[in-house]
């Protein structure tokens, strides 16, 4: 699974997974904290998180036209450095009054533009990575085990934020609106770390970073298209922009509506083997169980299948242990369930490559555009699950007014959900950046990969639809809005299959 991947692919993961954390960490709370700090109504925060969501994915195509010009490098060490100054501005406890919202907005507006130059740029640098021949046959799978290492990241993210915040409640005495601040510090740490491991291991990518083109550098990039390829590899690209406007439109309501959905409609606590799945030192034995499993079967030399075996059979006695003995009940907190999507998305991606690496032997590895069409079928069935979970539940206004009258569903429902989701995420995003970075002209990678972005952003601009329905619909209806939105960028997908696949020949 490792195997046969350049060198550098490791070392701009690595990269990644530090920024992630600290965006993650931030994002898991943030919705919350625009409530509990400003006195926003579900509507206005929504409106301000899918806002800045959009602009972290607006901004990559500035970064994209950027770096064209002037080189992926640069271009990431300078939005490092624009991050790190709005992290450390959000950071601050500056109160819930006008000044404290406009000195919050401008924190936004930094962050955003320096993960536009990040971003964006990263990715174009690991496709560049596989324009090796060598590597070529391993670019999905390369961009799968990248999204992979973002989604390790990730993974932790939540517990921080919680643990972080009520750290700095008990142990240092802060308000619970000023102790958000603590959670969003943890960026500023993880970017230094980033921005380390960047430069540690530079030599192993440096060739792909780019620079500032010579005259006629551009212009010999593209020999070998004609404008008629160029033109049908463009269109073939902004169709599939289209299509993941409205995944991603869906997807983040994991950090909006899902999280509304966890803190108002789900039970605050967890009894049993359940309760073990919200501590994430436990997920993370499940990782390396799985893992190790695979590795059982794919090491090599038997030493390193003994070695394997041992650590999985350790990781089943520690988890079935723990399973025997469990006591009491777990208290539940509603950002923590967005662990769960980059648990998933850790856990299954050894799943996803060996079963399409299995399929391409065969010579029946689906496309990168028929994987995304399959996501969105997948994408309809994880609302699917929430529409079921909702019936019989009351609006979220009478919820909020319903006293003992509340009720409250069981935390397998988002658990489930958010499983179903990951199979969709596995299917699009990887499957799409690697697409992009395949058949975007080579004069136009950067413009094109921030294009990816770009349709990205529109998605998290539209994720303000589920905060404005929250309130006095039927939570049925809510997801069911979502539902017929991924099917029909299903069925627009498959009508277009033919000049989608026609592009990557």
């Amino acid at each position: 699974m490792f195997k046969g991947h350049p060198k550098g692919l490791y070392a701009l993961a690595l990269a990644n997974t530090g920024e992630r954390f600290g965006y993650y960490t931030m994002l898991a709370v943030f919705a919350l904290f625009l409530r509990a700090n400003f006195g926003l109504d579900a509507g206005v925060a929504g409106a301000i998180y899918s806002t800045f969501l959009g602009l972290v994915y607006l901004m990559p195509l500035v970064g994209g036209m950027l770096a064209d010009k002037f080189g992926f490098g640069k271009m990431v060490t300078i939005g490092i450095t624009i991050m790190f100054a709005g992290y450390l501005l959000l950071s601050l406890p500056l109160g819930g009054d006008t000044f404290a919202m406009l000195a919050m907005l401008a924190a936004l507006l930094f962050i955003s533009l320096g993960t536009g130059l990040f971003k964006g740029n990263l990715q174009v640098m690991v496709g560049d990575l596989y324009n090796d021949p060598q590597y070529a046959a391993k670019r999905d799978s390369g961009f799968s085990l990248f999204y992979m290492a973002i989604n390790i990241g990730a993974l932790f993210a939540p517990t921080a934020a919680v643990k972080i915040k009520e750290w700095a409640e008990v142990s240092l005495g802060y308000s619970g609106n000023d102790a958000y601040h603590f959670s969003f510090a943890v960026a500023c740490a993880s970017l230094i770390l980033s921005i380390a491991i960047y430069y540690i291991f530079r030599p192993t990518f440096r060739h792909v970073e780019g620079g500032k083109a010579k005259k006629g550098e551009a212009a010999a990039a593209v020999d070998n298209l004609t404008p008629a390829e160029t033109k049908q590899r463009v269109v073939a690209l902004c169709l599939v922009f289209a299509v993941v406007i409205f995944f991603w439109m869906a997807f983040h309501q994991n950090g909006l509506t899902l999280t509304y959905f966890a803190d108002e409609f789900t039970a605050k606590s967890s009894e049993g083997v359940q309760g073990l799945l919200f501590n994430v030192w436990n997920l993370v034995l499940v990782i390396i169980g799985v893992y190790a499993g695979f590795s059982v079967f794919q090491s090599e030399e038997k030493k390193g299948k003994f070695a394997s075996l041992a650590v999985l059979v350790a990781v089943v006695a520690v988890l079935v242990y723990k399973a025997l003995n469990v006591e009491g009940s777990v208290a539940i907190s509603a950002p923590i369930f967005q662990q769960f999507n980059p648990f998933y998305v850790v856990a299954l991606t050894p799943v996803s490559l060996a079963i399409f690496g299995a399929l391409a032997k065969r010579g029946k590895e689906p496309s990168a555009p028929r994987k995304i069409a399959y996501g969105m079928l997948v994408a309809a069935v994880g609302f699917a699950v929430m529409a079921f979970a909702s019936v019989g539940l009351l609006t979220p206004d009478a919820q909020a007014v319903a006293g003992d009258a509340a009720i409250f569903v069981n935390p397998n429902w988002l658990i489930s959900t958010y499983l179903v989701l990951t199979f969709a995420e596995l299917l699009l995003s990887p499957m799409g950046i690697s697409f992009v970075s395949k058949v975007a002209p080579p004069k136009y990678k950067g413009l094109m990969m921030g294009g990816w972005f770009v349709a990205t952003a529109i998605g998290n601009w539209l994720v303000s639809v589920g905060g404005f329905l929250w309130g006095g619909i039927s939570l049925t209806v809510v997801w069911s809005v979502f539902i017929v939105l991924c099917l029909l960028s299903a069925l627009f997908m498959f009508a277009m299959m033919k000049r989608l696949e026609s592009a990557t020949k």
